[in-house]
């Protein structure tokens, strides 16, 4: 199985053979340098003295006179270089003809007979023959490189290749580091006879060529690969290597900074060593520190940079590299006398007083400077490394397979002429009189203009380094199924993204170059103009038809050309566009390149983090730092797969993203304390009879009560709920809760039997309700009866001054143990809500903490709101939405909720929505012609956005209530099984070169974030196609975990993760769902499926009637199976009317119910919570029917 870091996938790897390949460099990098520093120290000691040399620590070469402390660490750097330069094509050929593992092993034989010569040389003291064997052990080395790089993506996925490249480079740098570090201590103790260290270290090269045995032998990438023959030409055999370099302008940019890593590593190398012994006069051991110090920072930094990649190669690293390695330059190259008399006196005045003699005594015994001096190269070295790794990285990746060894042997020998030019200019800059310093200061300014000259190069690298700190910082960007995007080529992606700013996570989720589709208009907004500059887009005219196909045609020019480009699923780029083409079949996009499909999600920031208002980007806090953004990739679609259904999986993929969504609380009441303590005198709830509570008065009254009730329930872990939504409703809730029970809010609206029923099934054995609600709705209490008036009267000064202290001290996971509320998990019940019963018994529906969340989280993103907003809650706490949207969203959300406890007093609730700003109302359709019946248009002039849902929400309401208010009220869709939202209409979403159709008026909207739906044929469950109505499926993380103690009916709706609905829809195109009718709303007549619902309003819309006044039931039939009766409210002459208008209308004759099909009844049958009373209406409907 793959294993997971965070949330980013590492795919499997041969570790026997990985961990060997790392075993082998760690020993072949430990004697490089060990040896090298041996050598280097014992020439300088030879020329420094006049042993070697002029005599007086100078050395003639080549006519040139010049300083033993320039020559030698100059020298040794050029020979080192030189068979990198000589001998790539011979190499890289190799590597490339025969299994990089063979390669490997070979190396490490010929490693053994130069550590043997290394030692006759010691033995004999022959300057020239040491620089022989330097010269041989860098010709192994150079072997050795293509093999080991190469082999890398031979051996581990792309989703490891940084993390590989980072272990890899880790295990180079500490053997560096081990090597240098110990280089000069080891010469230290066998000044007087070198040529013992090569005892050790040919026991160390035999190990090697062990190790190198268990190395993973992947076959040769091209076996008929000519290997040149005359290895003295340099450039024999590269041309074509160098060709694809240079025809590939990010591979060439990459060669370009990975050859100046190494030229100013060489360079930085060689002046530590000339500063520290030449002129601080450090010796042999303090140098070999502050080199190793360098290698320690470049280790450091290439693992950082390996891990913090995240399974993908971020090159934002090269450029923060850059901008460190600059500033880290410049700052060594400060003088001494700037530290001495300033920096280390401002420090030592902060510190010592905090830490005494301690740090005084330590740096006394060490050096000030010398300890500064090792931290600025080890930050140094920590910049070079993470500059380095994605380099390397890229390189392998963008390198053609068949190639990637000449490829890479090629970059080394351009790194390594950029080493001995490095060489070169040591020796030239110290014979002009530059010191270190100055050479450390032009290192500096030189990184400063290699990383403002990739920037330029490839612009996207500079947003990826301003992109890179906010996650993990403010943002915490979660990747998944990035194995479905190839490494290489066309790829067409089809995603959800709202605006230019979603963009920008979809970009750092992979380390392809991604080419967006917006609208032309975009370009036209100012900051979208300048990111344009550093984001690929492909800007089209969205409102002609040459345009269109412009753009088009440039987006299939941009994938043959191996691009990613990315379409929004869309119908149109602008509000008053034409249809892209492309919406209809990507096919003709991606066809002719062979492009793959690939469905998109992104986590909706829109409303969340940021929301456009005419057009204008309005920033909003998100309310915690690290906040997840998803991205996840789906697997290609199909070759021919329509449109729709690319579509539909866009939706699937953002359904399995929130499957593994992390919420920021496992508990809803967690999210509650968290939210008042950061609110501490906001608003949160308030009444007509309570008034306003603040998130502290809320949070502490909640602890009270809670502390109240802890003796009186015990140990139960279901606890009745009779109370209306009010204040004192929602406090109740909010303290079961916070005890770790479930709270079980009882239908207060049905009959006592059902109620007791109810309890009965749950184990409820006590109920908290209140006796002033009891006296307006007299009911058998069942269980043991616990009256929140009793409760407040026994609460005293000492028990508010407790829950004050606990609200604002206790952690919260000290208050749960306080409360004694066990520990729970997201998948832990939260409360069971019985179903309306309107078709049927009650079923106890059981909802999870992380069922609730869901569509709390859910809430956040698509509704509209801001910190002000109210929610206008008046739907029954034994409702599902009255539960989750109207109590726990607003509680966990942050933002302010107004309760009323009688749905059906539509004038008090206007006047509560007046006095606190009501902006956010949920409702039903029968509920809404209350409110145009008897509330003045002033009174909910406030409200930005109402959802009505249980019912259909007819035209005539829709634009009555607009018409008197001024708000266009929307339709949703939910169910109590669905905890309880599934779809809804939103505002149209529009932005620079976006536009998101969010409304469509006659349907229920798009499903919500996180969840997917399905149409099915209700007998044969096959998929139905575009607008084809059939049975609604549904599935996410929201859907409930089943019935209470009812297996039967539980596997009778869920079906592998999916809940029929029982309800009959179609989806469109673009994914908005209609609602056709409950299939237990349909009758079969005469072979046909006859819908009620549609029947019912064309019978209101032949009287023009605004309010529901028929119902449409059906009786069996003995010849055709079923037929319909209606029940009505209408008076004689609207019957008549009605009759008369039924025979000159154009109704199907099956829809048709006969004159003497019409039955008066006193009211139409309404549940308390909005909905009809289907059941009622069929006993209704059978009792009073007489027949044809």
């Amino acid at each position: 199985m793959s294993r997971k870091i965070g949330a980013v996938e590492l795919g499997r790897y041969p570790r026997k053979g990985f961990w060997s390949l790392i075993a082998t460099q760690f020993q072949g990098a430990f004697n490089d340098n060990l040896f090298q520093f041996i050598i280097v120290y014992y020439l300088l000691s030879r020329f420094t003295t006049g042993a070697a040399g002029n005599g007086d620590g100078t050395v003639s070469f080549l006519g040139w006179r010049m300083a033993a402390e320039d020559f030698v660490p100059g020298l040794a750097t050029f020979l080192f270089s030189m068979p990198f330069i000589i001998f790539p094509a011979v190499f890289g050929a190799l590597s490339d003809r025969y299994s990089k593992g063979s390669v490997a092993q070979l190396t490490k034989y010929i490693e053994i007979g130069i550590m043997v010569l290394g030692g006759v040389a010691f033995w004999l003291g022959y300057p020239a023959f040491l620089w022989c064997v330097l010269f041989l052990m860098a010709t192994q080395s150079a072997m050795f490189g293509p093999a080991k790089y190469g082999i890398l993506p031979e051996m581990l996925p792309e989703s490891r290749l940084s993390w590989g490249n980072g272990i890899l480079q880790m295990g180079t740098i500490v053997a560096i580091i081990a090597g240098t570090g110990l280089a000069g201590p080891v010469y230290g103790l066998i000044k007087g006879a070198p040529y013992m260290a090569s005892f050790l270290l040919v026991v160390l090269s035999v190990l090697g060529a062990a190790t190198a045995l268990m190395i993973t032998r992947p076959p040769a990438a091209n076996p008929a690969q000519r290997v040149p023959l005359n290895p003295a030409a340099p450039w024999s055999g590269m041309g074509r290597y160098m060709r694809v370099i240079f025809e590939d302008k990010v591979l060439l940019n990459v060669v370009i900074g990975y050859t100046y890593f190494w030229l100013a590593g060489a360079l930085a190398r060689q002046t530590i060593l000339k500063y520290s012994m030449s002129v601080m006069q450090y010796g042999e051991a303090r140098t070999s520190y502050l080199l190793a110090a360098v290698a320690l920072g470049i280790g450091v930094g290439a693992v950082l940079a390996g891990y913090l990649s995240r399974g993908k190669i971020e090159q934002g690293f090269i450029l923060i590299g850059a901008l460190g390695m600059a500033f880290f330059g410049m700052f060594g190259a400060l003088p001494v006398s700037f530290f001495e008399n300033w920096l280390f006196p401002a420090v030592g005045a902060v510190f010592s007083p905090l830490l005494g003699g301690l740090l005084g005594g330590f740096i006394g015994s060490v050096g000030a400077y010398y300890l500064m001096l090792m931290v600025c190269v080890f930050c140094l070295g920590l910049f070079a490394g993470m500059f380095d790794v994605p380099l390397a990285a890229t390189l392998q990746q963008r390198a053609p397979k068949e190639m990637k060894g000449g490829v890479i042997a090629a970059t080394n020998m351009l790194t390594f002429v950029g080493m001995a030019f490095a060489a070169l200019l040591f020796v030239a800059l110290g014979m002009i009189g530059m010191t270190p310093l100055h050479i450390f200061m032009t290192i500096g300014v030189v990184s400063i203009a290699m990383g403002l000259y990739i920037a330029w190069k490839i612009p996207l690298l500079a947003l990826r380094a301003v992109l890179w700190p906010l996650d993990g910082t403010l943002f915490r960007l979660l990747v998944s199924g990035r194995n479905h995007v190839p490494e290489r080529g066309g790829v067409l992606l089809v995603a959800d993204h709202d605006s230019v700013i979603d963009t920008f996570p979809m970009q750092m989720s992979t380390d392809r170059e991604i080419c967006f589709v917006v609208g032309a208009d975009a370009l036209e907004t100012p900051w979208v103009r300048r990111i344009s500059h550093f984001l690929h887009l492909i800007p089209v005219d969205g409102t002609s038809e040459s345009g269109l196909a412009d753009g088009a045609a440039r987006i299939k020019k941009a994938l043959a050309e191996g691009w990613v480009v990315c379409v929004s699923r869309e119908r149109r780029l602008c509000r008053d566009g034409l249809e892209a083409p492309w919406f209809r079949d990507y096919e003709t996009l991606a066809a002719e390149s062979g492009a793959p499909v690939i469905p998109v999600s992104v986590t909706r920031l829109w409303e969340r983090v940021y929301v456009f208002r005419d057009r204008k980007i309005q920033w909003r806090w998100w309310g915690r730092l690290r906040y997840p953004v998803q991205v996840r990739f789906g697997a290609p679609a199909p070759k021919g797969l329509p449109a729709w259904r690319v579509r539909r999986a866009v939706e699937h993929t953002g359904m399995e993203a929130y499957m593994e969504r992390p919420y920021e609380f496992r508990v809803v009441q967690h999210g509650f304390v968290r939210m008042a303590r950061r609110h501490l005198r906001r608003m949160a709830i308030a009444d007509a009879m309570t008034g306003s509570l603040s998130y502290f008065k809320t949070l502490v009254g909640s602890i009270v009560f809670a502390r109240k009730l802890k003796a009186i329930l015990g140990k139960e872990e279901m606890v009745g709920l009779l109370v209306p939504p009010t204040v004192g409703g929602a406090l109740a809730n909010i303290a079961v809760q916070m005890l770790g029970k479930a709270p079980v809010n009882l239908n207060y609206t049905a009959p006592s039997e059902t109620i007791a029923s109810c309890a009965r099934r749950c184990g409820i054995t006590h109920t908290l309700t209140s006796r002033k609600f009891l006296e307006r709705l007299p009911l058998e209490v069942p269980g043991i009866p616990v009256y929140l008036e009793d409760i407040r009267e026994t609460v005293t000064g000492k028990d508010r001054i407790a829950g004050m202290l606990l609200a604002l001290l206790a952690p919260v996971h000290l208050l749960d143990r306080i409360l004694g509320a066990p520990r729970r998990r997201d998948t832990d019940l939260a409360t069971i809500i019985f179903s309306s019963g309107s078709e049927g018994e009650p079923k106890g529906v059981m909802l999870s903490h992380r069922n609730v969340m869901t569509i709390i989280e859910s809430a956040q993103e698509i509704f509209p709101h801001n910190w002000n907003s109210c929610v206008v809650g008046f739907l029954p706490l034994f409702h599902s939405f009255g539960y989750t949207v109207c109590l726990w969203t607003p509680l966990v959300v942050g933002i302010r909720a107004v309760y009323h406890p009688n749905p059906l007093e539509p004038k008090a609730i206007g006047g509560l929505i007046q006095k606190y700003g009501g902006s956010i109302m949920v409702g039903t359709s029968t509920f809404l012609q209350g409110f145009i019946r008897r509330c003045e248009a002033e009174q909910l002039r406030s409200l930005d956005y109402v959802v009505c849902g249980a019912e259909k929400l007819p035209e005539r309401v829709r634009l009555a209530f607009n018409e008197k208010f001024g708000m266009e009220p929307v339709e949703g869709y939910g169910t109590t099984e669905c905890a309880p939202g599934v779809s809804v209409n939103i505002p149209d979403c529009e932005s620079p070169g976006f536009f998101i159709a969010g409304l469509k008026h006659g349907t229920i909207g798009r499903p919500m974030t996180g969840q997917t739906v399905r149409v099915v044929d209700p007998d044969t469950g096959g998929d139905l196609g575009v607008n084809e109505p059939g049975l609604l499926l549904v599935t996410g993380p929201n859907i409930m975990q089943g019935y209470l103690d009812d297996p039967v009916k539980t596997a009778a709706v869920l079906h592998d993760g999916w809940y029929a609905t029982g309800d009959i829809a179609a989806v469109d195109e673009e994914g908005f769902i209609s609602i056709t009718d409950r299939l237990a709303r349909f009758s079969k007549i005469g072979g046909e499926m006859v819908p009620h619902t549609r029947v019912e309003e064309s019978l209101h819309g032949l009287l023009g009637l605004t309010e529901q006044s028929l119902v449409v039931a059906s009786v069996p039939d003995t010849a055709k199976g079923e037929r319909l009766v209606v029940l009505h409210i209408l008076d004689d002459a609207q019957l008549d009317e009605l009759l008369r208008r039924l025979d000159a209308s154009d109704m199907p004759n099956l829809w048709r119910p006969k004159a003497s099909a019409f039955y008066r009844i006193e009211a139409i049958p309404v549940l308390g919570t909005g909905k009809m009373d289907i059941k009622q209406a069929k006993k209704l409907a059978q009792a009073l029917d007489i027949g044809d």
